[in-house]
Formats: structure tokens, C-alpha cells, sequence
């Protein structure tokens, strides 16, 4: 879609109709840019002329009364024609809100259009809203290192897109220093979440009456699709077991059989997911450059995101709309949007609390099937899940805090079970008004088509992935009470000696009642489980990596006021351990360990904190001789190997480079 701006200089033209010249074209849609621009177009109104009459002739004066209240205002429709026709509120953008909304065409009168070309000339003083034709090629600002100094400001008082998409991407601001959407540490000064020096992290491809055919017209064939969500079902369910497999092929596949027109009408939050696995896939996929396939995974993002619009996901919501949205969070992550992914996660964690998904199945939905309370316990305990540990990285506080869905209720014999494979799980307890308490009764069942192979797992698989689920949700649960909220205060962890120690003690526990599969430490085990099991594999290192940075956290902290030092020693072991986990990722799944940004941050803190530790000068004994412990030879061999790991992946991403800076200059103070 084009936008033929007028010139301010053929206001004669112009008056004698002279409209803006939009064409819309098929395929993907412009950029709608917000103008950054105050004030109203409306002119004064010339008061209306005024005569004087003789006193006392009472006729006369009823006769001008009449005259004048049949004359037609003076005062020229500023608002579009459409809003005027249907008596509603027009803001006067171009296009106007109340018709993106409606998905209408928005027009308006020769006059209107003058008068907003003459206020665009004369200065930034109008409120009007003008879609643009976007840059042919826009490279992801993360992806350049260089910061153009000084931008180019169109007559709006906007930077030109072209000059926006090469800036900093400002969406995460210094009030944290753990938030890595761009450079750790780097001085920024704060902006408007999506305003001027910042990039929304869903590009815009869409027109406003495209709606949800628009977004299908884009699919990739059923081939493509195909190879991405076997992709998904590789790298990314193993370590997110919160999907069906069995249900999800089967509306798949029935989609993909539906003739074009009826595809048109399907669930919305349905495709959203088909995206969002879509972009997930991708971003694991080889492709010959970082560019491509960035721009590849952030486009079928964009369009999981417009089918979220179009399902108007934030006034209803259902178990689709929420997985979808659970997925861009993580997408989101390894896009290097990691502070966006935190807001966005806020949307679908109150969604969630809005589905009831916190409360026990057992009790909010006693008639559901079997399967479907199971997959509402999964869903929340992944939500619960990506909430916690995020916040522990970030050091925010966090929002699934209120749950009464009992751990041990997540059981193999739930997901064993075959009561409600007939159901579509996709509708189930569909909140339509999030401010009313009902809700809507489910669809009626249909008989799942006969699954391919690759369609179902096998009851060992899914019972240890239950295994890992109920692992992971424990030491949540323990993570969330002693580690984020006392970090997101910036509160010592432990008000005492004893405390400290109980609490390494709980965690310890914990992990010692975890399955040995989960908690082998043996590289030559691992290597051979991989060719075997590589899904266990996987669960196996992210339990690993998140358990051992929580220990460690736990071990480093100090509380001076109450005599809580640091435990050098165990802080380093601890770290050890959880960075060893990243290092096992590389060696076994070298191309998804370049991908999964919370690994990748991870085990950028652990070995900052190691360089911060080695960096303390060792205590001196009796005699004044200085012992060093085996362990600090290790953690040192540590930075060094994750920095060599840092040259082999992000290549020229200015986040990588600043962390590489940043531990070379932490490794260069190391003292032991």
C-alpha cells in the first residue's frame, strides 16, 4: 500500500479535489508509522455575522431566527466520511483509528485533505496518522554494530524508517542491568517503550482489511511446514514439554486438507500457534546466513502475532492463544528481545490466571476429561515455569505467584489416559469477556483421524517427560520463594549463617530426588544417551544449567549486616557445574546451543561471576603461605573456553560483542 503525499504548494489543486492516492496491493502490507505529532487541524470557526435590528419589531427578529437556523455551518467536516455516516468519534489520522478498527475504508473530504497537507507543511502540530510504504530491505538493528550518530527527521519529527531500523534498539532500558535485549552494562538513556530509537519486536507486514485470510495467504507449503514443526518437535518440545503431539496432528493435518476457502475461517489462535511453532522452527534451521534466517523466523512471527489481532487476544483467550503466545515469549528471547519477551510474557500470565489455569482442574473444571485437565496443569506449570526463571535472569519480580494446581497431580497415568482424545483442546474454556466469571461450554467432539507415526511418542517418553515437567515445577517453586523475590528487591538472600546453609541443604535435597537420567554429570554417559535418547539429553542439561545457577547464586551470596559471607569455593563448583552444562549443549547440539539465548545468558553470568571471584585475592594461612584450590584452575579454564564458544556464535550482534568486552575485561582484573 502507497501513500502519494500532497504537495503543500498546489493548494488550489488540492481544493478542487485533489485526495491522497492509495492503491493497495496484495501480499504483505506496509508499516503504519505513528506520527509523532500533537496538536489538532482544526482551524477557528469565523463567528457567525451579526446585525443589528430596531428595537421592538418582535417579527423581524423571529424571521432571522428562522433564517439563520436553516443555514448550513460555515465550519468544514474535518472528520472521514465514514466516521461522520455512522455519528462516531474520528481521531483524523490517516487511516483513522475508529476504521482500522472497523477494518473500513477511510476517506475524507478534498477540503479535510488540504487542510492536514497544510498543517503537515507548516509544522509538527498535527495528530494525523499516515501509513507509508516500508524500505525495501531493513536490516534488524541487532544485527549491525554501528549506531548511526545523528538520525534524519522527516517532516513529521520522526526519524525516516530507513535511519530507525539501523538504530539501537532502545526496548530495553538501564533500569535493570540484567536486561539483554541489546548490550549488557551499555548507558542508554530511557524512551518510550515503542517510540522514538526503538523497534517493535513484531515487524509489520499487514494491511487493516486483510484480517486473517491475509495472514494464510502467507503459509509456507505443507512441505516447509512439515520440516518446521518436526524442527519444533526436535529442539524446542523436549526441553517445553507442554503440547499434545497427538491432538495437535490431528487439527493440523485437517487443516492442511481443508479446501482455500475454508481454511479463511479458521480459529485464529489455531494459526497463531502454527506460526509461532513456525518461527520457533526456523530459528533452528541452517540457512546460509544469520540475516536470513532472522528475518525468515521474524516474519512468521509477525504473522502469529497479527492472527493474535485478528483473535482479539486480549479481551478473550483460550489454551491455543496462550501456547502461541508462550512460544513468541521464547522466540522473543532468542531474537535478543529479551526485555520485550518479559512484557509480553505479562499478556498471556494474566490470560492465564483469567482461564483459571492456576486453580486445580479438579475443582474449577470437575466434568473435563481426563486429558484435559492434564493439559491445563502442563500449560500452567510452563507458563509458571518461563516466569520464574526468566525473572531470576532478569532480576524482576515475579507474577505466577498465586497457584493452588498441586505438583504431584501432573501424574503418568493423566497422561496416559485416552478419555478426551475426541475433544478439541484447542476451545476448550474459552474465557470470551475477561471480566465475566463464566465460561463458554466447550465444542462438540470429534473423532481423531488414525496418527501417523511420528504423530504419537511412546509411553516411556511421555512418562519421563511428566518425570521432567514435575522436576522442573519443584525446583520452581523453591527458586521463586528463596531466589526472585528477594533478587528483584535487591534483598540478601539470607538473613543468617543457618539460614544459608538450610537453604543449600533444601536445594540439595531437591535435586538428590530427581531420577538419575536428569542428573548424570558424566560427559561419555551423555554422549552415548544422546545417540539413544537425545530428548532426555536435552531435559537433562537445561535441569542441570538452571539448578547449579540457582546453587551458585545461593553460595555467593552474603548478607554483611548479619556476618553471611560469600562461599568462594562453593560458588565456584557450583559454577563449574552449571557452565559445563552449556559447554555439554555445544558438544552435542552445537547449532541449538547458538540459539537458546537463556542458556547462552546463563552461561554468561556464571562466568562473569567467576572472573568477579577469581578477582577477591585468596586468604593467607598461619604461616602466610596462600593455598589455591584446585578448583580455581578449573573456573579460570572456564572463562577461557567460554570465550573462545563467544567467538564461534553471534557473530557481528553488538550484544555478543559488548559481552565479550565485558568478560575480557572482568578476565583481565583476575588476580588467583
Amino acid at each position: 500500500m502507497e501513500v502519494t503525499q500532497e504537495s503543500p504548494y498546489l493548494a488550489a489543486d488540492a481544493a478542487l479535489g485533489s485526495l491522497p492516492a492509495i492503491s493497495g496491493g496484495a501480499g504483505l502490507g506496509p508499516d503504519i508509522i505513528p506520527a509523532a505529532i500533537n496538536g489538532s487541524i482544526d482551524g477557528p470557526t469565523p463567528p457567525a455575522a451579526i446585525k443589528e435590528e430596531p428595537h421592538g419589531n418582535a417579527e423581524a427578529e423571529a424571521s432571522e431566527r428562522r433564517a439563520k437556523a436553516k443555514q448550513k455551518r460555515n465550519k468544514p467536516t474535518l472528520s472521514c466520511l465514514e466516521c461522520v455516516e455512522r455519528k462516531t468519534k474520528c481521531d483524523r489520522g490517516r487511516p483513522c483509528l475508529a476504521c482500522v478498527k472497523r477494518q473500513s475504508g477511510c476517506e475524507y473530504t478534498p477540503v479535510a485533505n488540504l487542510i492536514a497537507s497544510a498543517d503537515r507543511s507548516n509544522g509538527p502540530k498535527s495528530k494525523a496518522r499516515y501509513v507509508t510504504k516500508p524500505p525495501s530491505k531493513v536490516r534488524k538493528a541487532s544485527t549491525s554494530s554501528t549506531i548511526v550518530p545523528s538520525s534524519v527527521t522527516t517532516d513529521n519529527g520522526w526519524a525516516t524508517i530507513e535511519n530507525r531500523a539501523h538504530r539501537q534498539s532502545m526496548s530495553s532500558n538501564s533500569s535493570s542491568p540484567y536486561l539483554l535485549s541489546n548490550v549488557p552494562y551499555s548507558k542508554s538513556s530511557p524512551s518510550n517503550v515503542f517510540g522514538v530509537g526503538s523497534q517493535h519486536p513484531f515487524s509489520n507486514y499487514w494491511t487493516c482489511q486483510g484480517g486473517l485470510p491475509e495472514v494464510i495467504s502467507v503459509l509456507p507449503s505443507k512441505e516447509q511446514a512439515d520440516i518446521l514443526i518436526a524442527k519444533y518437535f526436535e529442539a524446542v518440545d523436549p526441553v517445553y514439554p507442554f503440547l499434545h503431539r497427538r491432538t495437535f496432528y490431528a487439527d493440523y493435518e485437517r487443516f492442511w486438507a481443508l479446501p482455500p476457502e475454508q481454511k479463511n475461517t479458521t480459529d485464529a489462535s489455531f494459526m497463531a500457534l502454527h506460526y509461532a511453532m513456525y518461527a520457533l522452527g526456523t530459528q533452528f534451521m541452517q540457512f546460509p546466513s544469520y540475516e536470513e534466517r532472522s528475518q525468515t523466523a521474524e516474519f512468521y512471527c509477525s504473522a502469529a502475532n497479527q492472527a493474535l489481532r485478528v483473535y482479539s487476544y486480549l479481551n478473550r483467550t483460550s489454551m491455543r492463544a496462550i501456547q502461541a503466545m508462550l512460544l513468541m515469549a521464547y522466540f522473543l528471547m532468542n531474537d535478543n528481545h529479551a526485555s520485550d519477551a518479559y512484557a509480553w510474557a505479562g499478556i498471556h500470565l494474566r490470560q492465564a490466571y483469567a482461564m483459571r489455569l492456576h486453580r486445580d482442574p479438579d475443582i474449577v473444571v470437575p466434568d473435563a476429561s481426563v486429558l484435559e485437565k492434564q493439559q491445563r496443569r502442563k500449560l500452567w506449570q510452563a507458563v509458571f515455569f518461563q516466569d520464574t526463571f526468566l525473572t531470576v535472569l532478569l532480576k524482576l519480580p515475579p507474577t505466577a505467584t498465586h497457584s493452588d494446581v498441586p505438583v504431584e497431580s501432573l501424574t503418568d497415568d493423566n497422561e496416559l489416559s485416552m478419555d478426551g482424545l475426541d475433544s478439541c483442546l484447542g476451545t476448550h474454556s474459552r474465557v470470551e469477556n475477561l471480566m465475566s466469571i463464566s465460561v463458554i461450554a466447550p465444542q462438540a467432539c470429534e473423532p481423531l483421524d488414525p496418527p501417523q507415526p511420528h504423530h504419537v511418542m511412546d509411553s516411556a517418553t511421555m512418562k519421563s517427560d511428566v518425570t521432567y515437567m514435575r522436576c522442573m515445577w519443584h525446583l520452581g517453586n523453591l527458586v521463586q520463594e528463596n531466589l526472585s523475590s528477594p533478587c528483584s528487591l535487591s534483598l540478601p538472600l539470607t538473613n543468617s549463617t543457618r539460614h544459608k546453609d538450610s537453604l543449600i541443604a533444601a536445594f540439595r535435597r531437591l535435586y538428590k530426588s530427581f531420577p538419575a537420567s536428569l542428573t548424570t554429570l558424566d560427559y561419555g554417559v551423555l554422549q552415548q544417551q544422546v545417540g539413544l535418547h537425545p530428548r532426555a539429553t536435552r531435559q537433562n542439561l537445561f535441569l542441570t544449567s538452571n539448578y547449579y545457577h540457582c546453587l551458585m547464586l545461593l553460595h555467593a551470596s552474603e548478607n554483611e549486616s548479619q556476618g553471611v559471607e560469600s562461599n568462594i569455593k562453593g560458588a565456584l563448583e557450583a559454577a563449574h557445574e552449571a557452565i559445563w552444562a552449556f559447554f555439554k549443549l555445544w558438544g552435542l547440539f552445537e547449532s541449538e546451543a547458538g540459539v537458546w539465548w537463556v542458556f547462552q545468558h546463563r552461561a554468561f553470568e556464571e562466568s562473569l561471576l567467576i572472573a568477579h571471584l577469581l578477582a577477591i585475592p585468596p586468604q593467607q594461612d598461619a604461616n602466610g603461605m596462600t593455598t589455591f584450590d584446585p578448583i580455581y584452575d578449573k573456573a579460570k579454564d572456564d572463562i577461557v573456553r567460554m570465550m573462545e564458544i563467544m567467538d564461534r556464535y553471534g557473530g557481528s550482534l553488538e550484544m555478543h560483542k559488548t559481552r565479550k568486552e565485558v568478560l575480557q575485561e572482568a578476565f583481565a582484573r583476575i588476580v588467583v
